[in-house]
């Protein structure tokens, strides 16, 4: 049985003084009397109180039945909040994933229909003559590879001197717990799809090299940044399941070095994405490299 104990010290003067001792009234018939030469200076001499401290112990008990109560009822309330602020979490957090889900199949079924519509419909264009432009296609296939290639640098060079620098107030979103399904940072997909789109337009409209090595640049662009989109926001990220992309061990490479320029250890790198792993080693971080992709293997992302 559970108790409660409590001590109360209370003071309490006590008077240890005697009461003075009854002398009898002096009587006259004596003519030396002591009592009267005496009587205020030795017998009716009193001396200082003298105060003493006690002290009361008081035992207050506590009956145990009720101290199991209280406990059992906030034993059963703050789970039951718990629980329910989880579950909240969750579906807020399954809603968001389901919103950018849908953003991500419509963009990418819209973008990747209109690159093979461009792309078919620039050389059957081209070839309605009969002559086959060997040096515009090949133009055009060898700059859609270079262009892609190539972005993977922009992307560095931009991540490291305007994201991380002059434009670090639209980045930061993409470094802080996301409310929501979108940041402020996914302007940055949106500017670079505007000179693709350009691109592809005029080599779709007009013939002759030029023309078509703009295509294939505006071509390039556009499959960086699909895949970008994939690995960096569905594998990384997590804001859309990627399916059999996770498991392919190169891009859980990517995606374990793109983790450590979160964790901020080497100074923000790596910067890129698709060559994180390479920055990684060049900086001195392929152990911690090695670690974050057991650490992603073992929780299963």
């Amino acid at each position: 049985m559970a108790a409660g104990l409590s001590t109360a010290a209370i003071l309490k003067p006590y008077n240890l003084v005697q009461p003075p001792i009854p002398l009898s009234k002096p009587t006259t018939s004596l003519f030396f009397n002591p009592l009267r030469c005496f009587h205020h200076s030795t017998i009716l001499r009193v001396r200082p109180r003298r105060r003493m401290s006690g002290f009361t112990v008081c035992v207050l008990t506590e009956d145990s039945k009720e101290i199991k109560t209280v406990e059992q009822e906030q034993e059963q309330v703050i789970p039951q909040a718990v629980s329910a602020g989880v579950a909240e979490k969750l579906a807020r957090k399954k809603s968001q994933r389901f919103t950018y889900l849908v953003a991500a199949v419509m963009s990418s079924f819209g973008i990747t229909s209109m690159a093979v519509f461009a792309v078919y419909y620039r050389f059957s264009w081209q070839m309605e003559g009969g002559d086959v432009p060997w040096s515009e296609m090949l133009g055009t296939f060898s700059l859609s590879v270079g262009a892609a290639v190539a972005m993977e640098f922009w992307a560095r060079w931009a991540h490291r001197a305007l994201w991380h620098a002059s434009l670090w107030h639209m980045h930061e979103s993409h470094h802080r717990p996301r409310e929501g399904p979108f940041e402020l940072n996914d302007v940055f997909a949106i500017i670079n799809a505007v000179p693709a789109i350009a691109l592809l337009s005029y080599g779709i409209f007009h013939k002759g090299l030029v023309p078509g090595l703009c295509f294939g640049a505006g071509l390039g662009i556009t499959v960086f940044g699909m895949a970008y989109m994939f690995v960096h926001d569905g594998l990384v990220h997590k804001r859309f399941p990627v399916g059999p992309i996770a498991n392919v061990p190169y891009f859980r490479r990517v995606a374990a070095a793109h983790q450590l320029h979160h964790s901020d250890k080497f100074n923000g790198a790596p910067y890129g994405l698709f060559l994180g792993p390479k920055e990684v080693e060049e900086v001195g971080g392929l152990e911690e490299l090695e670690k974050e992709i057991s650490r992603r293997i073992r929780s299963g992302s």
